[in-house]
């Protein structure tokens, strides 16, 4: 386990080194224009231009801003933003929009993983009737049609049928259920499809189908061999999907207005605010990477037949 585990952090590292280095040099592409707010741009010539980026550093070779950048990261100085929040710290703006993103996400996990789980198993154990019907049905909408469009109809909806406000407001409680809902619908439509799947698979195996014949109750065998060994699969995304809500959603906090990290995101991208992308960036890669190898440990916790320490090819 002990080997296993340092060669996946290892993998981890690489990954996540080579994001940042492939983002960092992506965004050195992008006009320079960027890197002034709007008053000092109009305002400064071009030798005054010209000289502001020079101590910035922007006008050095790549590899040096690199360096520099990864030497301020090693001390946790994450840079100032430029142009969206002039001359403040990216930490404390990362500190300020992660709460929001982390407060929706945490409450739509809870919705989505505990509806999404129990439809997957009404889906499973009704399988081609009514309920499961029903299931796909909603499963197939939510992910053929362009999420924009049924969120979109569902804020002007609900929101003119019940009267709640279509944006968000920190002092009206109200106003949070919409963008709770919308940010469960998906997560509740992938859950559920995944674990009707590894239901279904493992209803077909023959342990089951002995069992089934030594005259167990269908409940039992549904509850205790069925939904157990699904879960071990389903198990290993979860840490990921948990980590993720942290960096918010870019279209529903677009949507609703909320001052998280997914819209904090797309406002970088269009002042060209490098600091603050390469930041948020880095933090989708750390979150990603952690998420993949926590399901991974997490899934050999929940079975014991598993083995991460042969990673020869010999263990599962």
């Amino acid at each position: 386990m002990g080997s296993y585990i340092l060669k996946r952090l290892g993998q981890s590292l690489v990954t996540v080194v080579i994001v940042v280095v492939s983002v960092f040099m992506l965004l050195r592409l992008m006009p320079n224009s960027g890197y002034f707010t709007r008053e000092d741009y109009v305002n400064m010539d071009q030798a005054a231009r010209t000289a502001y980026l020079r101590n910035l550093g922007v006008l050095d070779n790549p590899f040096v801003q690199l360096a520099h950048f990864a030497g301020g990261l090693m001390k946790g100085d994450l840079g100032r933003s430029i142009s969206l929040y002039p001359r403040s710290p990216v930490s404390s703006i990362i500190a300020e929009k992660a709460p929001y993103s982390l407060c929706f996400g945490l409450a739509s996990i809870i919705i989505s993983m505990s509806l999404g789980l129990g439809l997957g198993v009404l889906m499973a154990r009704h399988k081609d009737g009514f309920a499961d019907w029903m299931g796909t049905l909603y499963v197939t909408v939510v992910r053929a049609i362009p999420s924009l469009i049924w969120l979109f109809f569902i804020q002007l909806w609900i929101s003119g049928l019940m009267g709640w406000p279509m944006i968000f407001y920190l002092d009206r409680p109200v106003s949070w259920i919409l963008p709770t809902i919308s940010f469960s619908l998906a997560g509740l439509g992938w859950y559920a499809i995944w674990l009707r799947r590894f239901m279904v698979d493992e209803e077909n195996r023959d342990y089951v189908k002995f069992a089934t014949s030594k005259g167990l109750p269908r409940t039992r065998v549904m509850r205790g061999h069925i939904l157990r060994n699904a879960m071990v699969v389903l198990v290993q995304y979860f840490p990921q999907q948990i980590l993720l809500t942290i960096a918010g959603s870019l279209l529903i906090e677009s949507l609703y207005n909320i001052p998280g990290m997914g819209g904090l995101l797309v406002s970088a991208v269009r002042q060209q605010d490098n600091p603050i992308v390469q930041t948020i960036v880095l933090l989708y890669a750390v979150l990603g990477v952690l998420g993949v190898f926590l399901g991974d440990l997490l899934m050999a916790f929940v079975d014991p037949r598993i083995k991460l320490a042969d990673c020869s090819g010999k263990g599962a």
